[in-house]
């Protein structure tokens, strides 16, 4: 068995079994599955933000459907306590003893359905998680399994009873998407596919934790040339000098650019990145990054379309 040509032809084809998988439940959003696998492949979390019914939930849950991974989900309210994400120290009556039962975020794939109707509390309970991928309960760390990813889900419009996400915590998402409202077409196949049972219900799992992390091993060596490293700290150096924002994106941000190009080019079927993987993906991963300055948020303006200027202003390395 070739070894080397099996190497390279398993990581496409994965990829395009997940992509086709998704696309069968969420009609007419090719663009947003890339980019959740992108997410996915790039050891990253992704926050999916959104209008109600547009399918939020139903692409985390078909996500969970295709990965033969361990999932938890957890519907997020304004009584959810940090011990109930995390876990909690539990008192054996028998012998007197204490042992740590372990929350549901020890998983592969933690689904935090609407995460912003939780407290600042509970929501920075998921801090550690994310970003060092242990938890630390009474003084001790214990490690998250492996690969980990948080999938959250959030509704923008609706403010009653929530807590938005303080910049920390949106800082440590890889990826912001919005699905959008689908074309005539796409929703009219969406009506049909629903008619006797709804699509998620048929997906079976299509890849392991195992190859999963070999995806994600494989996207470490795509190479990325120094003009394109520059190419990218231009883009996020462009976010902190611009006129509409009072906060640019983070040096983290610059990582995870970093880390979603060379995910894209993967995705793309290369093992180098060029201009466009980075152009592809710099406003889903900068965009929820930068606070916008008053004047700008009365005047019409999005933090995607600062992004967007910025990218269409840096010069592009040849």
């Amino acid at each position: 068995m070739n070894t080397e040509t099996d190497t390279e032809t398993t990581p496409s084809a994965t990829l395009e079994s997940l992509k086709q998988a998704l696309s069968g439940v969420i009609k007419g959003k090719d663009d947003v599955i890339e980019l959740l696998l992108l997410g996915l492949i790039t050891r990253g979390h992704i926050l999916i933000e959104d209008v109600p019914g547009v399918g939020k939930t139903t692409l985390a849950k078909a996500l969970a459907r295709v990965l033969a991974v361990d999932i938890s989900r957890v519907q997020f309210t304004p009584d959810l306590l940090p011990a109930d994400i995390l876990g909690t120290q539990v008192l054996n009556t028998n012998d007197g003893s204490v042992s740590f039962q372990r929350g549901p975020v020890f998983t592969n794939l933690l689904l935090a359905d609407e995460i912003n109707r939780a407290s600042p509390r509970t929501q920075s309970a998921l801090l550690e998680a994310m970003s060092e991928q242990q938890v630390t309960v009474d003084g001790v760390s214990y490690r998250l399994p492996t690969p980990f990813m948080v999938l959250a889900t959030q509704n923008p419009v609706d403010s009653q009873g929530t807590y938005p996400l303080p910049e920390a915590q949106l800082d440590r998402f890889i990826l912001r998407l919005r699905l959008g409202y689908p074309g005539t077409e796409s929703e009219l196949e969406m009506l049909y596919s629903q008619q006797h049972r709804h699509p998620v219900d048929a997906l079976e799992a299509i890849t392991s934790a195992t190859e999963l992390e070999r995806l994600q091993h494989r996207v470490l060596e795509v190479q990325v040339s120094e003009p394109v490293a520059r190419y990218i700290l231009a883009l996020v150096a462009g976010t902190r000098a611009h006129d509409n924002h009072e906060l640019g994106a983070s040096p983290r941000g610059a990582l995870l650019l970093f880390r979603a190009s060379q995910g894209q080019a993967l995705l793309q079927g290369r093992d180098y990145v060029i201009p466009d993987d980075v152009q592809r993906v710099a406003v889903p991963v900068l965009a929820h990054r930068i606070m916008l300055s008053a004047r700008a948020k009365y005047g019409g303006n999005s933090q995607e379309d600062v992004v967007r200027h910025v990218v269409e202003t840096a010069p592009v390395p040849a």
